[in-house]
């Protein structure tokens, strides 16, 4: 059940679903991910045995992040409380150099439930533009409230059997979304095939960039 839970699932926005949006919640604010918070973001994908994936996460910051300088700490958004807490994350990223895309978005699992999550995601796709579209992401069939989130938002699930050089397991993730969404949420999944150009975007470097 794990495996089926972890596999890859991808999504495709042509275009921003403006009903679904709202505003972060009250007592909460957006900004920056500061220089010295790094192992904090490294962190926060997960709720248990982060420690684990420190290596694996250092190693993506390297080959993803690094080389574009300054832009990641431009890029990478906290969500936080009154405190100034960071409490979820999310950006917008050019993936490949052209591929926009929808990076780690995560909310701490003891603040789910309060509006946090859809907030911060409409914040960063509210400051897209047109020409960002459309805009991809990488997620998994254990992230089904988030994808039941993604789907409010104008995004599809992609069908193509492979993205870039990983295998597309949408087969395998259906039944699990059919027994975890509420039944409405999983039929108003939507599905397309990829555009050309993004398909040849992400098979051009064997680094998985989002």
């Amino acid at each position: 059940m794990e495996s089926v839970e972890a596999c890859n699932l991808f999504m495709m926005c042509r275009s921003l679903c403006r009903q679904a949006l709202s505003e972060i919640p009250e007592g909460y604010h957006v900004r920056t991910c500061r220089r010295d918070e790094l192992e904090l973001w490294y962190a926060f994908p997960y709720d248990e045995g982060a420690q684990e994936h420190r290596a694996a996460m250092a190693r993506y910051f390297d080959a993803v992040y690094r080389p574009y300088g300054d832009a990641f700490w431009r890029s990478c958004l906290f969500v936080c409380d009154a405190q100034d807490t960071p409490v979820g994350t999310c950006f917008a990223w050019k993936a490949y150099g052209c591929v926009t895309t929808i990076q780690w978005f995560k909310v701490r699992r003891d603040c789910e439930g309060h509006g946090l999550g859809r907030g911060l995601l409409s914040h960063v796709m509210r400051a897209l533009n047109e020409n960002d579209f459309p805009v991809f992401l990488h997620t998994q069939p254990g992230s089904f409230r988030a994808i039941k989130l993604y789907t409010d938002m104008g995004f599809a699930l992609l069908t193509d059997p492979e993205i870039g050089y990983r295998p597309n397991e949408l087969e395998a993730g259906l039944p699990f979304l059919q027994a975890h969404m509420p039944p409405d949420a999983y039929a108003r999944l939507r599905f397309e095939r990829a555009p050309e150009a993004f398909l040849q975007a992400v098979r051009s470097s064997r680094t998985n960039e989002f």
